[in-house]
């Protein structure tokens, strides 16, 4: 029997006729233009991809995928995504979320979709509010943010999504963002190569409501004093002029200067599959305000090998079934039984 061969395709055959309706501006287009465009070099038919959302501006992202989709309800992606998953592994399935949906509402399912590391792609776009409710302060508002529901500022203290998925047990977790198309197109396909859970964060522009929420790290005047980029191997390093590098203190990183004395031997070197210095990276979220801050990481933060959920799940049912046919009479009875006289 010959294989099926998957025609070419082109991001063109990833839209659809769906006129696209977020506001002009939103981060949200760059996004569905980076999934769009590595899309046909996943080696996948279209109809063994899906992409699943729950509510929010991000959630409408399946109209606008030429693939199977399904919008959700509010939090809930992540549990309709493992349902297809273990039904269906040899999907390609895609869960699209927001920092309220997946965080809020949706936090408890999405820390144990986490866990369990069903082999499935998450895309939280994180725009530290609430977009498509009008501008209510979300998770991942930082303290005293002025909205609709804290006239006063917001006392909450945020969620790190990254720190979240880490304390999930997640085995893929990165960072990127809305305005940098090449690195979000390069942790897109690694998302996907990832065989497990993979969580990605992609900080993304509400031009509404949170406008330059992010503009330190998107902006040329800004972005390369305030961003690192971690890459496999290579010693932290980041700056306008490449001058600046980070060292560990003990448990404490911190920054040296390359242009006074400061060697690139004594650097930092990121490795991903260091699960004790991942812990360190995620929380690297100070306040870019405070002189002498540390950079905010981008990248593969961590990534680990851990059986799928929905592998292991097939293998306990290959060996259920090889023992013979199962009753279901006496699996409805139980183990525990009682006869009354």
């Amino acid at each position: 029997m010959s294989e099926t061969t998957i025609p070419a395709l082109t991001p063109k055959d990833f839209a659809t006729d769906q006129e696209v309706r977020w506001c002009p501006g939103c981060g949200d287009y760059s996004i569905l233009a980076q999934v769009q465009k590595i899309m046909p070099g996943l080696g996948l038919p279209k109809e063994n991809i899906v992409i699943i959302s729950g509510i929010g501006c991000s959630s409408r992202f399946p109209y606008y995928m030429n693939t199977y989709g399904m919008h959700s309800i509010h939090g809930r992606a992540t549990a309709i995504a493992s349902g297809l998953k273990a039904a269906r592994p040899e999907l390609s399935v895609w869960i699209v979320t927001g920092d309220g949906d997946g965080l809020s509402i949706g936090g408890n399912h999405t820390i144990h979709l986490l866990r369990r590391n069903f082999d499935v792609n998450v895309m939280l776009f994180n725009n530290q509010i609430y977009g498509l409710t009008k501008g209510q302060y979300s998770p991942t508002s930082e303290k005293n943010k002025v909205t609709k529901s804290t006239p006063f500022g917001s006392i909450d203290h945020p969620f790190n999504p990254l720190a979240l998925a880490m304390g999930a047990d997640a085995t893929f977790i990165a960072r990127s963002m809305d305005r940098d198309p090449k690195h979000l197109q390069e942790l897109l396909i690694r998302s996907h190569k990832h065989k497990g859970a993979s969580f990605l964060e992609i900080y993304q522009n509400c031009n509404i409501f949170n406008d330059g929420a992010f503009e330190q790290f998107t902006e040329k005047s800004t972005k390369l004093d305030n961003t690192l980029f971690l890459e496999q191997g290579k010693p932290l390093i980041f700056g306008a002029q490449c001058n600046k590098g980070i060292k560990l203190d003990g448990f404490k990183p911190v920054i040296v200067d390359l242009n006074e004395g400061a060697s690139a031997d004594d650097l930092w070197v990121h490795d991903e599959r260091d699960f004790y210095k991942a812990q360190i990276l995620v929380r690297m979220f100070d306040d870019p305000r405070i002189e002498g801050h540390l950079p905010r990481p981008f990248g593969v933060f961590y990534e680990a090998d851990r059986p799928c959920y929905e592998d292991v799940m097939q293998m306990q049912l290959d060996e259920v079934m090889a023992k013979g046919p199962a009753s279901l009479d006496k699996l409805l009875r139980g183990r525990e039984t009682w006869t009354i006289a």
